[in-house]
């Protein structure tokens, strides 16, 4: 891995676009490549960290809000994706967890792959107004980019070794707190 790459004009850019593209498929590395560049900041100063939260929130508020204006506008069974079992089972739980708590849910799918998807689409297909739903899903979206962004910082500036160890290692801590966050939920759901 070239830290040269994760420093060059081309960084904030492409996370950006990974951050993005991650709204819509939950296996476009975006977490971890705002963690990494998180790592990056910490280490070299280029890219600033505030410029990594700053991008990373804000693609991730534009690809939550585009998966919002797709289910305000295709609704939840337009294609046949839509209405398989285990779709509209998520799909349904996501509405019943929107209805009893916008903002809690909003915060908490940011931080969950698939359910960040459902939420969003469910919470346009809802017709949730977008005077309320814009800034929860904005405030959502950046707190999510402080955190990763800071995992990433925070653990290459504790790990020794240089950026390219403090990258993965920040990515390795990323992925199991996103394991004991979805282990916690799936138990707080029960």
């Amino acid at each position: 891995m070239s830290v040269d790459l994760l420093t060059g004009p081309w960084a904030l850019l492409i996370m950006s676009l990974l951050v993005l593209g991650d709204a819509f498929f939950v296996v476009v590395p975006g977490e971890v490549a705002v963690t990494a560049l998180g790592a990056v900041a910490s280490t070299s100063g280029d890219p600033p960290l505030w410029t990594v939260i700053a991008c990373a929130g804000a693609a991730a508020a534009v690809g939550d809000a585009a998966c919002y204006v797709i289910g305000r506008t295709v609704g939840l069974e337009r294609w046949r994706w839509m209405r398989a079992p285990r779709i509209r089972q998520a799909l349904d739980a996501a509405r019943v967890r929107l209805e009893a708590g916008t903002a809690t849910v909003l915060f908490t799918a940011r931080f969950v792959p698939f359910a960040r998807l459902a939420i969003n689409l469910v919470a346009g297909a809802s017709r949730i107004h977008p005077v309320r739903y814009l800034p929860l899903v904005s405030v959502a979206a950046f707190g999510w980019a402080a955190y990763q962004a800071s995992v990433g910082a925070i653990v290459a500036v504790l790990v020794p070794g240089g950026p390219v160890i403090g990258i993965l290692v920040s990515i390795a801590v990323a992925v199991a707190l996103g394991v004991v966050i979805d282990t916690a939920s799936r138990r707080f759901r029960r």
